[in-house]
């Protein structure tokens, strides 16, 4: 749903970004769309747009919807975009994700800041393409340290400002161990 008008909303409805990997002949060989919909003062994803994709929904690689009002996200919205590599979720209501996310196997990057998470979001740690985990200014108390060691291509956890338990890592990680 939108809430307000106007300026804010217009963005739900422009076109998708796209950028083209191109082969000699000009013919394209690989889409990668994403869609931005930033400070929309959406409440949740818009049904409508769930239909203006559906063609295009495995291409859609990077989705922002920071600084919205979500409360949270539906299982249609992960399943319907399976392909994500980045998912921009920070400045939002959010304080748990659904089970469904374990099953984006491409996604490299995840910005869930500025949110409600109290527990961390255990999915995340089964998605072995899975790189930078930003859940800055949350209210996490504890981090399954292990798991995280454990996840072969992280190599980024922002945990600043929340408060963690005196074992769970405060400031940035890199991945090395």
């Amino acid at each position: 749903m939108l809430q307000g008008g106007g300026e804010a909303c217009s963005q739900a409805v422009q076109p998708l970004h796209y950028e083209k990997a191109q082969q000699a002949s000009n013919v394209p060989i690989c889409l990668s769309f994403t869609k931005d919909l930033a400070e929309c003062k959406l409440v949740s994803f818009p049904i409508g747009i769930y239909k203006v994709l559906r063609n295009v929904t495995d291409q859609i690689h990077v989705i922002t919807l920071a600084n919205n009002e979500l409360k949270s996200l539906t299982s249609k919205f992960v399943t319907t975009f399976c392909q994500l590599r980045e998912l921009r979720l920070e400045g939002n209501f959010l304080h748990r994700l659904p089970n469904e996310v374990s099953t984006l196997q491409h996604l490299k990057a995840i910005n869930l800041s500025r949110n409600q998470f109290r527990d961390f979001p255990e999915q995340l740690t089964t998605l072995p393409a899975l790189e930078t985990i930003n859940l800055e200014e949350n209210d996490i108390v504890d981090v399954p340290v292990e798991k995280l060691a454990a996840m072969p291509a992280l190599r980024s956890v922002n945990l600043r400002f929340n408060p963690l338990s005196a074992e769970a890592p405060s400031e940035p990680t890199d991945g090395r161990r």
